[in-house]
């Protein structure tokens, strides 16, 4: 299966770790990388292609905002890791549904993974209509 890392502000990738172990349990394979406002790009960097670059199956990095530092540090990893034979696919807009189901899904391509976590993450998204009925039924 591939690797899941996230790559998120400080301390949002913590925190969906923390939830996806007390919905899954502990023994959850999860790569976690809190991205401090004063964040060292390059030593951040190296961190990650560090711990991915031998994955066999390659790696799936979740961010929480495409374009911010986060994003951009797992973009540049993502540059060395192909340079290193490594398939790592980014996917941005982290919810914890998307995370769930990243950890869940038995696909081994990152890239087809990407997809299905993609459309898991958008069906997790529901508009829930509360009325006054609902909150107060006299």
């Amino acid at each position: 299966m591939a690797t899941i890392a996230l790559v998120m502000h400080e301390p949002l990738a913590s925190a969906f770790s923390e939830c996806a172990r007390h919905i899954l349990g502990s023994d959850i394979s999860l790569k976690v990388f809190d991205i401090p406002a004063d964040a060292d790009i390059d030593l951040l960097t190296g961190h990650i292609v560090n711990s991915l670059k031998n994955q066999q199956d390659g790696a799936l990095i979740v961010c929480d905002l495409v374009g911010a530092t986060p994003y951009n540090i797992a973009k540049y990893a993502i540059d060395i890791l192909a340079k290193h034979g490594t398939k790592t696919a980014i996917l941005t807009g982290a919810n914890l549904n998307m995370v769930i189901k990243a950890l869940v899904d038995p696909i081994k391509d990152p890239y087809k993974l990407r997809e299905s976590v993609c459309d898991g993450a958008v069906r997790g998204i529901v508009t829930a209509c509360i009325t006054d009925e609902n909150i107060n039924p006299n």
